[in-house]
């Protein structure tokens, strides 16, 4: 059993000699890299868009790719899909006020 451990020790010492700083340096040059990657604009809006008073919940569904997309854009940048519905449907509805009025003028009759 000692044969087999002090076997394995060997190993590892030949491992661990046989590593470079030059060759462990490396990869972290990579991961800098890609942190120095310029972050595109609607990243950081997407960041900074609050939900915290946000208390109503939907049930959304997505065709395949969209939902495959939107869990993708959430490992590359930890940005949670609520917050990218949330802040799409927010831009949405500003960039056409015509659907308020439509909103309101329903209500409106409904009240009658």
């Amino acid at each position: 059993m000692s044969e087999i451990k002090s076997l394995a020790d060997q190993l590892r010492s030949k491992i661990a000699k046989t590593e470079t700083p030059a060759a462990m340096e490396a990869p972290a040059e990579k991961k800098k890299e890609k942190k120095l990657a310029v972050i595109p604009p609607v990243i950081e809006l997407l960041r900074a868009y609050d939900l915290a008073d946000h208390k109503k919940m939907l049930h959304v569904r997505f065709e395949t790719q969209t939902a495959q997309m939107l869990h993708h854009l959430k490992m590359a940048t930890g940005i949670e899909v609520n917050k990218v519905v949330g802040y799409a449907v927010n831009q949405f509805l500003e960039r056409h006020p015509e659907l308020k009025t439509i909103i309101k003028q329903h209500l409106q009759k409904l009240e009658l």
